[in-house]
């Protein structure tokens, strides 16, 4: 880490968060192992990407997010009923199960399971917190240069970040 060094695209910056929802309650947090990330290549939601830049070791940061630019407004037309026999014959499918589905351009996408109606399972394509304002408490553990390896590959490296 260099003294003075601040958040901008290309750095690696690792933070402590939590986010809370519009009723106060923390829904998600970095917990005892602070999360790091790749700044400017859409890791984390925009609007936390914003709110971080420009800053250094030990600052924080507090902001109240909308789906804008968080996880998106939500869309029902992403809610879809499916027949269990078009799921794979070993699965079985529970609420609150993440499935990774091909979508038409090749890219893997995650439907969580909301519900089960006897032989159909109701599958949503939004993310659980879109459509939600959200209230983010981040600060500033470290930032540093990516390596080219972590430029490369999209995403930091090591403790809090990928392995």
């Amino acid at each position: 880490m260099l003294v003075g060094m601040k958040i901008g695209s290309d750095k690696v910056a690792t933070i402590e968060y939590s986010v809370r929802s519009e009723d106060g309650d923390v829904i998600d947090s970095s917990g005892e192992q602070p999360m790091a990330y790749l700044h400017g290549h859409a890791q984390i939601i925009p609007g936390l990407e914003k709110a971080l830049e420009g800053l250094g070791a030990g600052e924080k940061t507090e902001t109240t997010i909308g789906p804008e630019e968080g996880y998106g407004p939500r869309d029902d037309s992403k809610i879809v009923k499916v027949e269990r026999s078009q799921l794979p014959s070993d699965l079985s499918p529970e609420v609150g199960m993440i499935l990774g589905a091909t979508g038409p351009d090749g890219q893997t996408m995650p439907l969580w399971v909301i519900g089960l109606e006897g032989d159909t399972v109701v599958l949503d394509g939004n993310h659980p917190l879109a459509g939600r304002n959200l209230s983010f408490e981040a600060t500033v553990k470290e930032v540093r240069d990516a390596t080219e390896e972590e430029l490369a590959h999209g995403h930091a490296h090591g403790p809090g970040g990928a392995h």
